[in-house]
């Protein structure tokens, strides 16, 4: 009830019974109980996950999709497992077939398929990377490794990718994804490191002096071809003109640019005396200077 103030006539001051607070107290209680209901009995997967029902420690063989859903409140909880490509660092310390120790700075990249979530919440609670994928990926790159010598794992770094990457995926078999490995770094000891290096250069300058080798002895064919080349046309000519002497007379007429008089080789080397154009035809007197 309100109750007028007798210094203040014109203000009111609320005051509250007795009676009406454990009713008060009574409403905020059920209301905050509602509330809490409502939380516990509903849950939310995050985008790029999907959810696992447990029920009384008993796992659904569904997963659920991302977005918001009702659960039985206190009884059932909802785990969210991710789906997105994952990447992860792992370090695979292998030997060589030359004994040789080489350590590999790798990184794995992987998912977890839709039609796996609930199978590896069950067998690896959700993260299958300690349990699962870095002993298999490192089983794959010893495999590899193992039959290559130092240097062939430095140079061919791509191959040795590839196949450890088939292998650990034929190991690791449908349950997951792996979409790529990356080999970032091959650790060796200081010595072997310049030992391969001095005879990479060694091969560089071998190569080196094989190409001008090469080089030199294509310039020397070519000038050969050429010479050959030239005499055969010098005899071809000559043998023209000995069959047909008219050949001389139409040489003559290609050398013309269609000036006159002008003054051109008689023969073919331009060593002879010259002759006059244009030719007067034949059995014609000859014109003199």
């Amino acid at each position: 009830m309100r109750a007028r103030n007798p210094y203040y006539p014109h203000d009111r001051v609320e005051v509250v019974l007795p009676g009406s607070l454990p009713r008060f107290l009574v409403a905020a209680g059920v209301l905050f109980l509602l509330v809490l209901l409502g939380a516990a009995g509903s849950y939310i997967v995050p985008p790029g996950h999907r959810g696992v029902k447990v029920t009384l420690g008993k796992a659904s063989d569904r997963f659920l999709p991302e977005g918001f859903g009702f659960k039985l409140p206190l009884v059932t909880r909802v785990v969210p497992v991710s789906v997105r490509q994952r990447t992860m660092p792992l370090r695979a310390e292998c030997f060589s077939s030359d004994l040789q120790q080489v350590t590999l700075d790798l990184r794995v990249l992987y998912r977890i398929p839709e039609r796996s979530v609930v199978t590896i919440y069950r067998q690896y609670a959700g993260d299958p990377f300690d349990s699962l994928i870095a002993p298999r990926v490192q089983e794959a790159v010893k495999e590899v490794t193992a039959l290559l010598t130092a240097e062939q794992i430095v140079k061919n770094r791509g191959q040795v990718k590839l196949d450890a990457l088939a292998g650990a995926r034929q190991k690791i078999g449908d349950l997951l994804e792996v979409n790529d490995l990356v080999i970032r770094n091959i650790d060796l000891s200081e010595e072997l490191e310049r030992a391969i290096e001095a005879k990479m250069v060694a091969e560089q300058e071998a190569a080196r002096a094989r190409f001008v080798q090469m080089q030199t002895e294509i310039e020397a064919e070519t000038a050969v071809i050429r010479a050959e080349g030239e005499a055969q046309a010098i005899r071809i000519r000559g043998e023209a003109l000995r069959l047909n002497p008219e050949f001389l007379r139409l040489q003559l007429v290609e050398k013309w640019n269609g000036r006159s008089p002008l003054v051109v080789p008689a023969d073919v080397g331009g060593t002879g005396s010259g002759l006059l154009l244009p030719l007067g035809r034949p059995g014609a007197p000859e014109v003199g200077p």
